[in-house]
This record gives C-alpha cells, sequence and structure tokens, in this order.
C-alpha cells in the first residue's frame, strides 16, 4: 500500500479519538495489550526469522540473539512494571502549603505516538519502543523503515491481525512517508537512526512543538581503548564478535580501536585469529555471516575501505551479489584520518596507535569530538576505568566487555548530544512515555490568609518568621 498524507492524518485522527475514550488508562488493559504483543512476537518468530535472513543475512540463532530474543525480554519487563511505575507519587507539600499538605504526581501518558524504526534491528527497535509506548498507555504509530522490507511486511501483516488500526498501526513506505507521519500533530516523537536525519526530525517536530526522544550512533562513533595491560586475548575475542554481529551495523558497535602502541601490533594479531575462529579466513563467503543492508551500502564500505587498501591487515574483500563484505581491520591509522572521524556503520575497524602513559592525551581528542553512544575499555587498572566512565560523556559502554550494557534490566539505554537524548528499557522507557503531572490537593478549612492582601507589617513579620 501507497500511502498519503491524507491515509496518515486519518490514522492519526482515528487513534487520537481513541485515546480520547479513556480506555489505555486502564493498567489492567495495557498488560492485555503487552501479553498480546508478546504472542503476536512468539507465534510468528519463524516468520520474523525468515524475513531477517532475507532482509540481513541473519542465521536463526542470531535472529533470535539480536531482534526475537531482547523483544519478549522487553515486553516482560515492561508487563511486570506496568502496575507499579504508574501508581502516582504521594508527596507531602509542606508547611507553606499547610493546610493543604499532599501532593500527588500523576504518570500521564502523552496520546498519539510515532515511531520511527531503523533497519539494523528492524524488530527489537520497533515491537521493543511500542512496548515502552503501551506500557505507558499510549496509542501508537510505528513507521518502519523501508530498507528493511521483508521484516516490515511480516510486522505490518502481523500487528494489523492483532491490533485494532486505531490503537496500534504499523506502515511501510519511503522519507516521503516517513514526512508524513512528521508532519502530524502527535503528541511524541521517538526516532531510532542517524544524527542527520535526527536534525530533520527535529525541524518538523519543532513546528507542533512536539516532545522527540532520539537514539543515534554518534556522528564520531564509538570507542574503545585498549590499554597495555589489557588481557589482549580477551579484548580480541569479544571485538571480534561484536563486530562480525550484523555485519558492524550496529548504533553501540565499536566504530575504531585505540590500542596502546606498546601492545598493537600483538593485538592485531590476536584479533585476526578471533576473526578467523569465529567466522572462517573469508568471512564473506560464511552462510552465517549477515550481509549489508543495501547494495548501496555495500558499495559505500567497499569505496571507504579501497581509500585504506595499502593498510588493510585482514580482510577488504566482499562480494556484490550477497552484499557481504568481510570485518576488515585498517592498520595503523592516525587519529585524524577521514575514517575515524565519521560513523563507519559496517565491518571496517580501523586501529589507531597511542602511547600508553598519554592516554589522557587520547581520551582529551575524543572528548572534544561529538559524544558517541558507547565506550568500551579494555584495562586491568579499575580505578583509572572508574574515573574515565564518570568523567567521559556517552551513552553507556562496558569495562573489559562489549555490548551486554543494553541487556541489564532496570537500567537505561541512551545517548548524550549527537548519539541523542532521552532514554528507554524497562522503567525509563515507560517514563520516556509519559509526562508527569503535579497536582495539590487543597483543604477548604483552616487556610492561612497571610498569602492574601493586604501585607500588613503584622503579616510580613509572620511569613518572615514562617519562612525562616
Amino acid at each position: 500500500m501507497s500511502y498519503t498524507r491524507e491515509d496518515i492524518h486519518l490514522i492519526v485522527e482515528k487513534q487520537r479519538e481513541f485515546f480520547n475514550t479513556g480506555k489505555t488508562l486502564d493498567v489492567m488493559f495495557r498488560k492485555a495489550q503487552l501479553k498480546k504483543l508478546k504472542a503476536m512476537i512468539l507465534d510468528n518468530q519463524d516468520k520474523i526469522a525468515k524475513a531477517l535472513h532475507e532482509d540481513l543475512g541473519r542465521s536463526e540463532m542470531e535472529s533470535y540473539l539480536c531482534d526475537i530474543g531482547p523483544t519478549v525480554m522487553e515486553i516482560d519487563e515492561y508487563y511486570k512494571g506496568t502496575k507499579k511505575w504508574n501508581k502516582p507519587e504521594k508527596h507531602f507539600s509542606g508547611l507553606a502549603c499547610f493546610p493543604s499538605i499532599f501532593t500527588r504526581v500523576y504518570k500521564m501518558p502523552y496520546g498519539v505516538t510515532l515511531i520511527v524504526s531503523p533497519f539494523n534491528f528492524p524488530v527489537l527497535l520497533s515491537i521493543g519502543v511500542l512496548a515502552a509506548s503501551i506500557c505507558a498507555g499510549n496509542t501508537t504509530l510505528v513507521k518502519c523503515s523501508s530498507k528493511s522490507s521483508a521484516t516490515t511486511a511480516v510486522l505490518k501483516e502481523i500487528v494489523a491481525k492483532t491490533f485494532d488500526e486505531s490503537y496500534i498501526t504499523v506502515i511501510d513506505g519511503g522519507h516521503d512517508v516517513a514526512d508524513f507521519c512528521l508532519e502530524e500533530r502527535v503528541d511524541k516523537i521517538f526516532y531510532t537512526g542517524s544524527p542527520k536525519v535526527a536534525k530533520h526530525v527535529m525541524e518538523l517536530a519543532s513546528k507542533n512543538l512536539t516532545p522527540v526522544a532520539l537514539e543515534l550512533g554518534g556522528e564520531t562513533g564509538n570507542w574503545c581503548i585498549i590499554r597495555k595491560d589489557a588481557n589482549l586475548k580477551d579484548a580480541a575475542r569479544k571485538i571480534a564478535f561484536f563486530k562480525i554481529l550484523n555485519s558492524g551495523q550496529i548504533c553501540i558497535n565499536i566504530n575504531q580501536v585505540a590500542v596502546a602502541s606498546e601492545v598493537a601490533d600483538e593485538f592485531v594479531e590476536e584479533l585476526k585469529k578471533a576473526i578467523v575462529k569465529q567466522i572462517g579466513e573469508k568471512p564473506y563467503l560464511n552462510e552465517e555471516y549477515p550481509k549489508l543492508i543495501t547494495s548501496r551500502a555495500w558499495q559505500n564500505i567497499v569505496s571507504e575501505a579501497e581509500e585504506y587498501k595499502d593498510r588493510i591487515v585482514f580482510g577488504g574483500e566482499g562480494d556484490i551479489s550477497t552484499q557481504k563484505y568481510s570485518p576488515t581491520i585498517i592498520y595503523p591509522v592516525d587519529i585524524n584520518e577521514k575514517i575515524v572521524q565519521h560513523e563507519i556503520f559496517g565491518p571496517l575497524l580501523p586501529v589507531v596507535k597511542f602511547d600508553d602513559d598519554k592516554v589522557n592525551d587520547l581520551l582529551d581528542v575524543i572528548a572534544s569530538r561529538e559524544h558517541g553512544l558507547a565506550l568500551y575499555i579494555f584495562t586491568k587498572n579499575k580505578k583509572w576505568a572508574k574515573k574515565v566512565m564518570r568523567t567521559q560523556q556517552y551513552g553507556g559502554g562496558c569495562v573489559n566487555e562489549v555490548c551486554l550494557h543494553i541487556m541489564v534490566k532496570g537500567v537505561p539505554f541512551n545517548g548524550v548530544g549527537h548519539s541523542g537524548m532521552g532514554a528507554y528499557h524497562g522503567k525509563w522507557g515507560f517514563n520516556e512515555f509519559t509526562h508527569p503531572s503535579t497536582v495539590l490537593y487543597g483543604k477548604t478549612k483552616m487556610n492561612l490568609s497571610l498569602r492574601e492582601h493586604p501585607y500588613t507589617n503584622k503579616k510580613k513579620k509572620l511569613l518572615s518568621k514562617f519562612l525562616k
């Protein structure tokens, strides 16, 4: 189906009408919808896995690990927390408000929400976010990526069978359809994608003063720092896994590795071994290795690799017919070269050397660039690692590990600056899709008249004494 501006407007109006019935305010209604959402994923996981293979070349195992399993976990967390998180907070108003001593903070849904999701994790980053919106009591329009067309088609089909269009709708289409959605007067927008498009999203949202949450990759990418005291074999094993995963098309993936010059050569050799052990000497020929989303994305990777062909020490080969390109190590790379000043979003991995005793200079350079969505450190120096993680600006990260911080329940996933704004997962997602409303419950008796005219000297003295 090709959507027009009028089609989108009609969907939004239907959802606003449904929201205004007040049905979504009922916590038990929300829990019932989350239960249906989970059943929808589980009942169709084979169909979803096939679509993910078609779009991204994912194996069944990787599809479950990256999209299906985490989505179910997200839904479970929202289902469990809905009732507790929705309870109004009760606060003591303070003596200044006497005799109205109690105030409540209600967690109110925004209303009609819009989720614009990307291609790289087309289930988790659409249905996982949708679960937060449902938990918070909103209606939702989900604009899925046209690049992951097979998965989008499946999601569109199964959501339509599970929910009424006036409550939840999944639509497809290109940038024109996305703009139709963004031009609507919705009540909350949640966008996952690139900083460049995020600026466009915010521009359109500003026309209606619509609040926006952004989850972005960061313009200059995510850094991984390896000190000379790190366990190089362990670091290489984990980094190899991460760069192989989804062919590097992950917003929190490592964009570049900075390795202490004292151990850089050794680390590169360990990284080569780890890649070969996990996916073979020619990864692009391995059926389990994912592909790049489009031929254009493949060509962009090839073009950038060609610029550094004299420093490719592993990989550097692929097949346009399958859109697969091997994990490619580029070494050595200077910290000021072009490849480490933008988000790669693919299987290329530049390796930058630094002197271990000048690691603070490295941190200064990283801090001077746009903030990443993630930061990873490998070192035995826990005191130094804690200091770095507490003082640098980034979304989230790990020490001596990669990516697993997004699997932890009860903690936020978010970016900062050019890597995003807002946070979600669990309670943080509920908070992102609600706005707090403070209500003081007044009393009709024993009200003090100090605030009322006339302001006599006696009142001034009493008020001054009271405030002190």
